[in-house]
């Protein structure tokens, strides 16, 4: 069953930092609102592509003013994305979007939902987008989203009737719901699923449009609006003084990794939604009219509803303890209703309504944050009731093991206890569950598939305190946690998780090697236990070699690690392959990496991927030795370019100035540098003056809106939003004679095989003349796009543009972006065709 956020639908905002992930603690107003929650039996489901898709302010309103269970369902992770956070990509970027889609639902009150789809990156059409998805599963996911939610209404962010207006992966998500909406109701439709969960046939289908979607606000005003409902989401919120759209914004600005940090406004904000689907309600200003929202809709449910009713009517915003009896009585009656939907929801919600209204605070703390299968760990055990109800603590059972206490909790009397955890020998380690198994460009493949759908793996170490509230017995199941106190930040709050007894990784994903020479690299293999002991081999391709064979590897405590050093020899020619460390413990062999992701806005992730390193030994040659980089939103560019035998040095924009400038043969911007380094406005013409004197710039993509500097080049140059998908786009070479691409290597068709996820993104679409277009490339049945690669002289330097995608090739060690790049930084260092060196 999903993990519920009911009750956090009004609470303290300090959980958008470090305390993210601590327990929450409702106060008197978070446990009135949730009571009356409970009084609302009905459904919403939002749909759409991508984290950062869906609308927070709709999604908070039909939470926390209309009091519906709402979900988001996200077809992908939003793998295909970047990141302006940190370095992580792929599948990391995919783990790290997650956890703050599930950040922002603590915020908005939603839950969260998604498919096994894999965002692939752009896709400019859902007929290319659902090909390399797999149409059939992904639309059995969204069916099966249905039928387990049981939305009385689905609402669409995305348009199903426009394919090709906008990304491939959003007007699939609209075309899959929309034919989920019947097939739901189809006992034909995937009738595995039907046996499990039955069959479902929502109310009402909506799409979430606005203007936009009309091309301006004037054809939205003459537009038919008979289908249309509009809601004022702008709703003010006494209990916590915060507006609807400020608290959507909160949950909006939980997308760190993507840069969608928002501002809260107030007063009216209207959101439109189009009936497509069903039966178009009487009163347009109730989205559930003709749906029975309240305890009638099941059978037996009546009486439940005016216990509730009154609980909500006569409830003590000084003494919510008071609220008890009547909610264990209402807690007794659904625990004998027939429609078990209904029945397994509003026990949660009940249940933890009444532990908040005791002042519950259930806890058990692991001494450490990580173990091993097979090992025991020390917890401590906390239990407290702050109210005057009469709570007995019958036991607790950590795991299968039950531990009778027998203890009458009274008021604010904390009951502290200590006790082992043991944990099986067969417990598989914690790491997200889609990763687990190798998928596919569009799929991932999940195995187990009562998880389909889940957002993250479920925990399964777990402590159930076995309760008796008067006569009432209810259990409450409680992760196990790790707490430590930081000297800034307070107490902060770690998952337990299960880890290998042994991992271990080679120090870089890629390994470039520029030429046949030997490199030693470093492998760190981290202990999961005390007292490891083994070795560690190199698996590598056959045409590779690697000494010494084996290494003693043996660490005495855990968590430590321990370093080693192989030597690789590449062959003679160019070659690349995969290399992969082996660590064997006894009779077990470690080949998993465990990666590590920290940020104060999610909780901390452990993730276990194949520990795997690129070998690529390439044909290669390079003139200039020293980069200048400036740090655009975050890639590996510089220590890609080490790999080859660069000097870089990473520049702080205020620290730019011609003194340090001339040090360098050539300056590199990061990606989306212009549009998120406030200080480069003021240090382009220094940019510009560096080339002049002879040095090369190269500027990597930058998007088209909201760049911060008034000019990109020392010529005249404009973006737009011309991208080229397809990696395996033919290029055609339109100045095949151009220095940049004979020297200092000869680039042919050759090196832009193997490319990942695309070719580029936001080129230019004008240029003065100055500039020389090199490339021409263009997805299936578009017009070509000449502006992926320009270069121009400017005094005696080049200044070079690329919205060419190395900031993804990079990491993936295609030989040919590196090949093309190394002559990027080249152009006109030593090269008789061009210019003498500009120390000469």
């Amino acid at each position: 069953m999903l993990k519920r956020y009911l009750l956090l639908l009004f609470f303290s905002f300090f959980c958008l930092s470090t305390q993210a992930q601590q327990p929450k603690k409702p106060n008197s107003s978070d446990i009135f609102e949730s009571i009356k929650k409970l009084n609302f039996l009905g459904s919403v489901l939002y749909i759409a592509a991508h984290p950062d898709d869906e609308n927070t302010r709709l999604i908070s309103y039909m939470s926390n003013n209309v009091k519906a269970r709402t979900a988001y369902l996200s077809l992908t992770r939003g793998d295909g994305g970047q990141n302006l956070i940190g370095p992580e990509l792929r599948e990391l970027l995919g783990v790290i979007r997650t956890q703050e889609l599930l950040a922002a639902r603590r915020i908005d009150g939603g839950e969260q939902r998604f498919t096994r789809a894999n965002d692939f990156g752009y896709s400019k059409h859902p007929d290319e987008t659902l090909a390399i998805w797999n149409k059939k599963e992904v639309l059995s996911d969204v069916v099966l989203a249905i039928r387990q939610f049981k939305p009385d209404v689905i609402i669409n962010r995305f348009d199903h009737r426009s394919p090709g207006s906008t990304h491939g992966h959003h007007t699939s998500s609209a075309m899959l719901s929309y034919e989920a909406f019947d097939l739901a109701n189809d006992k034909n439709a995937f009738p595995e699923q039907v046996k499990q969960y039955g069959t479902w046939q929502p109310k009402r289908e909506f799409f979430n449009t606005s203007w936009w979607f009309y091309g301006s606000q004037e054809n939205f005003d003459k537009a038919d609006k008979t289908n249309l409902l509009s809601v004022d989401t702008g709703v003010f919120f006494p209990s916590n003084g915060l507006s609807n759209p400020e608290i959507a914004a909160l949950s909006r600005s939980s997308h760190k990794s993507q840069g969608f940090g928002s501002t809260g406004s107030r007063g009216e904000q209207i959101e439109y939604i189009e009936l497509i689907k069903g039966d178009l309600p009487a009163d347009k200003s109730n989205i559930f009219d003709g749906i029975d929202t309240s305890w009638n809709r099941v059978k037996g449910g009546k009486e439940i509803g005016n216990i509730l009713k009154e609980v909500e009517t006569n409830y003590d915003f000084k003494n919510p303890s008071a609220s008890i009896p009547q909610l264990l009585e209402a807690y007794k009656l659904i625990q004998n209703l027939e429609d078990q939907h209904w029945k397994a929801i509003k026990l949660e919600d009940i249940k933890n309504v009444i532990a908040a209204c005791a002042g519950l605070y259930l806890e058990a703390v692991a001494e450490t944050n990580q173990a091993t299968a097979n090992s025991s760990i020390n917890l401590k055990i906390e239990s407290i009731n702050r109210s005057d109800y009469q709570i007995t603590l019958n036991s607790y059972a950590i795991n299968t093991l039950d531990v009778v206490k027998n203890i009458e909790l009274k008021n604010n009397i904390s009951y502290d206890f200590k006790d082992v955890l043991k944990i099986d020998s067969k417990q598989q380690p914690t790491t997200p569950y889609w990763l687990t198994k190798k998928g596919s460009l569009g799929m991932y493949t999940v195995d187990d598939k009562n998880l389909i759908g889940q957002p993250e793996t479920p925990r399964n170490q777990l402590v159930t305190f076995n309760l008796t509230f008067g006569k009432t017995s209810i259990s409450y199941s409680k992760p196990i946690v790790y707490k430590t106190n930081d000297d800034v930040k307070g107490e902060v709050y770690k998952p337990f998780e299960i880890i290998p007894e042994a991992s271990a990784k080679v120090a870089e994903d890629v390994i470039i090697f520029e030429n046949d020479k030997q490199k030693d690299i470093v492998v760190i293999v981290k202990a999961g236990r005390d007292n490891l002991e083994g070795f560690v081999q190199i698996a590598h391709p056959k045409d590779w070699n690697v000494y010494p064979e084996k290494q003693k590897v043996s660490i005495t405590h855990k968590g430590e690690d321990q370093t080693l050093i192989f030597t690789v020899i590449p062959p003679k020619n160019q070659s690349e392959g995969l290399i992969t460390p082996m660590v064997t413990v006894g009779n077990e062999v470690y080949t998993k990496k465990l990666v590590e992701i920290n940020y104060d806005h999610i909780p901390f992730q452990t993730v276990l991927l194949p520990s795997e390193s690129k070998v690529v030994r390439l044909d290669i040659k390079k003139r200039g030795e020293n980069i200048g980089y400036i740090e655009g939103a975050g890639d590996v560019v510089p220590e890609s370019l080490k790999q080859i035998g660069y000097n870089v040095v990473v520049i702080k924009p205020e620290e730019i100035n011609a003194e340090t400038l001339n040090r360098f043969d050539a300056i590199v911007v990061g990606i989306r540098a212009y549009n998120v380094v406030e200080t480069l406005k003021y240090k382009q013409q220094l940019l510009f003056n560096f080339v002049e004197q002879g040095g090369n710039l190269i500027v990597q993509y930058n998007t088209s809106r909201e760049t911060i500097v008034d000019e990109l080049a020392p010529y005249k140059l404009e973006l737009s939003r011309d991208r080229v998908t397809d990696e395996n786009a033919e290029v055609r070479f339109l100045n095949p004679n151009h220095p940049l691409l004979n020297y200092p290597n000869k680039i042919t068709e050759k090196d832009f095989e193997g490319w990942t996820q695309e070719r580029g993104l936001y080129f230019p679409d004008q240029w003065s003349s100055e500039f020389t277009p090199l490339l021409s490339m263009n997805d299936k049945g578009e017009t070509p796009k000449d502006g992926s690669l320009l270069v121009a002289k400017h005094g005696k330097g080049y200044y070079i543009y690329t919205g060419l995608s190395f900031f993804r090739e990079f990491p993936e060690g295609v030989s040919g972006a590196y090949r093309l790049f190394a002559n990027m930084l080249s152009i006109g260092k030593d090269n008789i065709n061009t210019d003498k060196k500009l120390n000469d």
